[in-house]
């Protein structure tokens, strides 16, 4: 009995080694390190910076989100070893000019040149088609063809004043057409918190709105 109950705590003590082993954790400072040093930048270049914990087939993992400049990052690192799982990348166009480079120009250029022609060939269509939105765009651009009151511009202020230190950075949002109304939808990630919210394009309420730190 004696040495069944030796070799029972010698598994037991055993089971917890590995246990314990398995559940090694590299930590949120050095998963961030693992994920800035692949992208090249460092921390201060970043905003919209959101770290979330999160399990992948019984392994924890840090998910890893920032902004530089125009470019979203997107990393899985494994919080055992702080090896990266996965990683992606989205370029947001704010700086289409810069991204398309010399040959962006030039290509502006020519299909603004076979647009012109196109626009003058196929006039009558677009007028029927496209009337309402041509009168739009030109009472408010900053929102497209979306005949809205609030500019774009506008809804951000709105969405910055709730959110105390703030800035465009932070800010990611779009139109979009909800049951025939027109909402800015988006979210601010800011100093360890994520804001998201509704904001009514005509009337500039606040239609929604949820705070989560994380």
């Amino acid at each position: 009995m004696k040495k069944l109950l030796a070799i029972t705590v010698l598994t037991l003590a055993a089971a917890g080694i590995v246990t314990g082993c398995s559940g090694k954790d590299i930590g949120r400072d050095a998963a961030l390190e693992a994920a800035f040093n692949d992208a090249g930048v460092s921390e201060s270049d970043t905003t919209r910076l959101k770290v979330s914990e999160d399990r992948d087939d019984g392994r924890k993992v840090y998910e890893i989100q920032f902004d530089v400049d125009n470019t979203e990052y997107d990393y899985e690192i494994q919080a055992s070893d702080g090896s990266i799982l996965s990683s992606e990348t989205e370029n947001r166009g704010g700086s289409g000019v810069q991204s398309n480079g010399q040959s962006g120009a030039d290509d502006t250029t020519s299909q603004n040149g076979q647009n012109a022609q196109n626009n003058v060939q196929d006039d009558g269509q677009n007028t029927q088609n496209n009337g309402q939105n041509s009168n739009q765009g030109q009472t408010n651009p900053q929102t497209g063809n979306a005949n809205v009151a609030v500019s774009r511009e506008q809804a951000i202020e709105t969405a910055l004043s709730r959110v105390s230190g703030a800035t465009e950075q932070d800010i990611r949002m779009e139109l979009d057409l909800d049951d025939g109304v027109y909402k800015y939808e988006g979210d601010i990630i800011y100093n360890g918190m994520e804001y998201d919210f509704e904001i009514d394009a005509n009337s500039g309420t606040i239609l929604e709105w949820s705070e989560e730190r994380f």
